[in-house]
């Protein structure tokens, strides 16, 4: 009775959880939309504040006691923070260029690339029953990609790399919380001023820094609030992931997204 218990206890974490990353999943695609067609806001620039909001918002809960820092090898972690750079840079970069329905679906695309991933790279096999699942994604993103009437080459680009990039990053998650022994939020506390640093050398050669259409510019009141809002959204959406991955596996999660989507 007991296990039982604690296996509808720890059932309904992973809901909870999973309910939390895709309210806030939802919610961060229609604000980023929104702040790339009505104020312009740069790409990068808007990554790099979700980047720095993140680690501000994981250097509050320690400051709170709700975790313990835990010390970790940069070295080891060097990759990780690079592909999170990639990965929210190249979807954010698909957004824009992207109806939100492109985007989405494009997105869908994760689940069968991590199964490769996995497949090839650490020899882990799947059931028949999720292959099988495979096949209506893959033709379901080709066909919209071909019939999509604003297609748009660059933004297919983008949407390709981020699901690769993205893939992979999914993919580590899982590998270095069980290698380094450390929970969501211990990973995430020192992989997420890594990639603010990466993007803040990067930022200056694509983006201006300041001026119009700087992240330092002119922008108005409610651009910033916006641009805040959406930090503070994606601190929410990279914590329930990251501890996601670390409860269940990439797969896992996944699957359950896409069923909810074909619902």
């Amino acid at each position: 009775m007991a296990s039982l218990t604690d296996r509808v206890r720890g059932n309904g974490r992973i809901a909870a959880g999973l309910l939390l990353n895709l309210l806030a999943s939802i919610c961060i695609v229609f604000l980023n939309k929104w702040i790339y067609v009505h104020y312009g806001f740069p790409n990068m620039s808007l990554t790099l504040v979700h980047f720095v909001v993140t680690w501000l918002g994981l250097y509050v809960c320690q400051k709170l006691d709700i975790f313990a820092p835990k010390s970790l090898p940069p070295s080891k972690l060097l990759l990780l923070a690079l592909s999170f750079c990639g990965f929210v840079v190249f979807t954010n970069l698909s957004l824009q260029n992207n109806t939100i329905g492109t985007y989405q679906l494009a997105k869908a695309m994760t689940t069968p690339v991590i199964i490769v991933i996995q497949t090839l790279c650490y020899k882990k096999t799947f059931s028949i029953k999720i292959q099988l699942t495979l096949i209506p994604i893959t033709l379901g993103v080709i066909l919209n990609s071909y019939y999509d009437v604003k297609f748009n080459f660059l933004g297919m680009v983008f949407a390709a790399l981020g699901v690769l990039v993205t893939s992979l990053y999914q993919v580590w998650v899982g590998a270095k919380q069980h290698e380094l022994q450390v929970n969501s939020m211990q990973l995430l506390y020192y992989q997420a001023p890594m990639s603010s640093a990466m993007l803040l050398v990067a930022v200056p050669f694509f983006e201006p820094v300041f001026g119009e259409g700087g992240i330092f510019g002119p922008w108005s009141v409610s651009a910033l609030l916006m641009v805040l809002l959406s930090g503070v959204i994606a601190f929410m959406v990279n914590l329930s992931i990251y501890w996601i991955i670390g409860n269940t596996s990439p797969v896992t999660c996944l699957q359950i997204y896409v069923e909810f989507e074909l619902l």
